[in-house]
């Protein structure tokens, strides 16, 4: 870690609640000073709301980005998702110009961060399809979901659609084919590949480290839906 370079901290929570009682926030935090090795921002910000709200808008990021700027200094983040399940929000941010680095993912670059957070977005509109159409379903059937005993139907089903998709679809090797078919594409190789994908610490779905053959299987899998 670079003594002589600044940072600049942002955190942010979910909910009112969870930042007056300052859980997940804490735990942000302690990531942050743990990754910046005894090293303290020169400022810190915090975001409390929801993920969906206030559309790309919020108010502590651009301060952040700001002071930033003013100081030379490197945006860094807990969590990767903890920037936005937006594309438009992330490349607003990479357009801002400033560098910035996420705690859990040091070696990512910006073409990689770009990926994820279109994974993130799709993934968000697939869940919400999903769990429309499946209330949709119910009130076909005849469930009042207003009525007290079904006020956890909701829940129920976006837990459903939630096993489902990590049936089908491993979050992890969402994210890994979509870099393997980038990649292979590009005219990398497969053994290539594998070698960055480990250097980036991707894990496999039984947690271990990539080899040819599981690179080959999740782009024959991810290419065909490319």
């Amino acid at each position: 870690m670079n003594k002589e370079q600044t940072y600049v901290a942002y955190y942010r929570v979910s909910t009112q609640k969870q930042g007056n009682s300052g859980l997940g926030l804490e735990s942000q935090r302690t990531s942050v000073l743990t990754f910046l090795q005894g090293i303290e921002p020169l400022q810190e910000f915090t975001d409390i709301e929801s993920g969906t709200s206030k559309g790309n808008y919020r108010e502590a990021l651009q301060h952040a980005i700001i002071a930033s700027k003013a100081n030379n200094s490197i945006l860094v983040i807990a969590k990767l998702d903890r920037l936005a399940r937006n594309v438009r929000f992330i490349t607003s941010l990479m357009e801002s110009g400033i560098d910035f680095i996420a705690c859990d993912m040091p070696t990512a670059n910006k073409f990689t961060i770009h990926i994820f957070a279109a994974l993130a977005e799709q993934e968000a509109e697939m869940i919400s399809h999903r769990t429309k159409l499946a209330l949709q379903e119910k009130k076909r059937l005849g469930y009042k979901l207003g009525k007290p005993e079904n006020l956890t139907i909701e829940a129920k089903l976006k837990g459903i659609v939630a096993k489902k998709r990590n049936a089908v679809s491993n979050e992890n090797n969402r994210k890994a084919g979509a870099l393997i078919v980038s990649m292979k594409n590009g005219g990398k190789s497969f053994a290539f590949i594998a070698k960055e994908l480990n250097t980036l610490g991707f894990k496999t779905r039984k947690d271990c480290v990539f080899h040819v053959v599981q690179v080959q299987r999740l782009y024959d899998r991810y290419n065909k839906t490319a």
